[in-house]
């Protein structure tokens, strides 16, 4: 794929190792500076692309929006901020002509949020969502055995790049309580996160340590727990998932038991799946299945946002 002569897989490997390349040629960042420059630039097509997971960024897209500039982002802040802000967000883009993309809030390079766009759009109606969300989670509890203890495995994760460079982010389940809000405020349902109800993951007091060396000496603790309740559901045919619900806009989230008989079963790695049932899929759901975590796939569905500006 060329765009502007440019080759899309030589500008990968630089979304990826992005910081990198900012070491040798980048500037301190002013973000107000920042924004002052793009308004007097004046560029037409101009794209905001936002990889962090700062709400002081977050903040800023009204008024980038507003300046004709669109929007790119896997920072899920704004979109599971208030219901206000979120609806403002998409009102000014769409009265300013511009984009406000962020498929790589849920799922990855998974085209979740594209879907169920394009079924609001075309007149269905979004009336239960069952997913696992967290490639993290999945992971874990794809990977724990006898040999490989729980504090063992959440370590790999880290490592690996599946979790937040804090795990505990992931492990109390508001990375996924983010998630299932963003897909149901895009269903058509205006709720706010105090209406998701969640059950962590992990113990609080494992989340709420200290800091992260603290969370690290304490979560050994744990191994045994895990292990002896990993084996009891084994014994009867099941496996652990971390599943986020959403049915006419009620919601769960919370880890649970599931057998071979659920679509949820066989999901290998850090995959995600997500299955959406509609007036038009209500006996058999639109099942979305994939990579749900890395850094690669992750930079992959961002770049695909910014070509669908680039092509506009």
């Amino acid at each position: 794929m060329i765009v502007k002569g440019i080759d899309s897989h030589k500008i990968l490997p630089y979304l990826i190792d992005g910081a990198k390349v900012l070491e040798k040629s980048g500037q301190p960042v002013n973000l107000q500076e920042f924004l002052q420059k793009m308004k007097s630039m004046n560029l037409s097509n101009s794209v905001f692309i936002d990889c962090t997971a700062s709400p002081t960024v977050a903040q800023m897209y009204k008024e980038i929006l507003s300046s004709n500039i669109s929007v790119v982002t896997p920072n899920k802040i704004a979109n599971s901020s208030k219901y206000e802000f979120y609806k403002e967000l998409k009102t000014i883009s769409q009265n300013k002509g511009v984009k406000f993309l962020y498929e790589t809030n849920v799922g990855a390079g998974l085209p979740i949020i594209g879907t169920i766009n394009d079924m609001i759009k075309s007149g269905d109606r979004i009336t239960r969502i069952e997913a696992v969300l967290s490639g993290t989670l999945n992971f874990i509890v794809n990977t724990i055995s006898s040999k490989l203890p729980l504090s063992k495995v959440i370590k790999m994760a880290q490592e690996k790049g599946f979790s937040e460079p804090d795990p505990r982010i992931d492990l109390s389940g508001k990375d996924v309580g983010r998630k299932l809000l963003i897909l149901a405020r895009e269903s058509g349902y205006e709720l706010e996160a105090e209406d998701i109800e969640l059950i962590p993951f992990f113990p609080e007091k494992y989340i709420n340590t200290k800091n992260l060396d603290e969370f690290w000496k304490i979560v050994g603790e744990l191994d045994e727990q895990f292990e002896k309740e990993r084996q009891k559901i084994e014994r009867e045919g099941k496996i652990w998932r971390y599943v986020a619900r959403m049915e006419n806009g009620k919601t769960s989230i919370g880890l649970i038991a599931v057998g071979i008989d659920s679509p949820l079963y066989n999901l290998e790695g850090s995959n995600n799946i997500i299955l959406i049932t509609t007036e038009r899929y209500a006996e058999h759901p639109m099942i979305i299945k994939g990579y749900g975590a890395g850094a690669e796939v992750t930079a992959a569905g961002v770049f695909a946002d910014i070509i669908k500006i680039v092509n506009i």
